[in-house]
């Protein structure tokens, strides 16, 4: 479509399948009103892909480099399997394996990673392995998976590639022409002239697959290293971080213990305190008790001795004036 423009193409294929036809009404308007009908047209006649076709679009967006991994892989092995090199087939086709296990875990990332996914749960990511899988044998298939413009899921049970039928008008002259004509053999220089330069070609075929699958299966090999070095580094921060603070709660314990036991060791101590100074409190009242006591037995005799005192002077004075008046 020679009047969009890629970039609006692709911010619609990754938005999710339940927004797709809101996100694209809202450019077609958007278009209607810059004065671009041709545009507004063509954005119209984009089609809302399935939810397993988005999840395929959204790692040839977000992740070329992978996809681009696979295409090339895919390349390699439809060569190997045109020249049946069975032993290349099985490496290659472990190889397919393990690009396919990798991309579907992508997948998974890139959708846990989307805020109007739907729920991991729900995602059908047999569908993605399954698309993946047919765009190592259908060029199309992988045309469309590199080009994010997937609109539903493809699958592909065979072996080999995807048959192409080769159409021709087959007439009844034709025909008998077929049954008249002799058969044809080649000489056996002919056939040997021949066999040769198919040899060459199907020996450097060979020679160009194997180069690219070892190509693709280094830049496997680099991804998987870049992405387990990240995993690393990321886990061994998480250690470091986790052992500081393992140190510093340990150090936090351990002054906790001590605060508590000087704690404890006061308020044994405050205790201990606490039970002398009760029984020193009994002993003075004790004391206040036997004082009191003693000073009512003092005041009672002071007062008795007072009175005695008292009496003897009363006697002492009658005695003086009988005294007196005798004289």
């Amino acid at each position: 479509m020679p009047g969009l423009s890629a970039e609006l193409v692709q911010q619609l294929y990754r938005t999710p399948p339940d927004r797709f036809v809101a996100a694209r009404d809202a450019a077609v308007a958007e278009a209607r009103r810059s004065g671009d009908p041709t545009t507004a047209r063509q954005l119209g006649r984009l089609r809302r892909p399935t939810v397993a076709a988005w999840l395929v679009n959204l790692l040839s967006i977000r992740r070329p480099e992978l996809v681009a991994d696979l295409v090339q892989l895919a390349d390699a092995l439809r060569v190997a399997q045109r020249e049946l090199r069975g032993p290349r087939l099985r490496e290659l086709s472990a190889q397919r394996r393990a690009v396919v296990g990798a991309l579907v875990a992508e997948v998974r990332k890139l959708a846990a990673a989307e805020p109007d996914a739907p729920p991991a749960s729900r995602l059908p990511l047999a569908e993605v392995e399954a698309t993946l899988n047919a765009a190592f044998s259908d060029v199309e298939v992988a045309e469309q998976v590199r080009a994010g413009r997937l609109l539903r899921a493809a699958s592909y049970a065979g072996f080999g590639e995807v048959p192409r039928p080769q159409l021709r008008l087959v007439t009844g002259e034709d025909e008998e022409r077929e049954e008249e004509r002799p058969a044809r053999r080649p000489g056996p220089q002919r056939g040997r002239a021949e066999a040769a330069p198919r040899t060459d070609r199907a020996a450097e075929r060979a020679e160009q697959a194997e180069r690219a699958a070892q190509r693709a299966a280094r830049a496997e090999r680099a991804r998987q290293r870049r992405a387990l070095d990240r995993e690393l580094a990321k886990a061994q921060a998480d250690q470091e971080r986790a052992e500081a603070e393992l140190t510093e709660a340990t150090g936090q314990e351990r002054d906790g213990a001590a605060v508590l036991d000087g704690l404890e060791a006061e308020l044994a101590e405050l205790e201990r305190r606490r039970a002398v100074a009760e029984q020193d409190l009994s002993r003075a009242k004790l004391a206040r008790r036997a004082a009191e006591r003693a000073v009512t037995v003092a005041r009672r005799r002071a007062g008795e001795v007072e009175a005695a005192v008292e009496a003897l002077a009363a006697e002492e004075g009658d005695a003086d004036a009988g005294g007196g008046a005798a004289d």
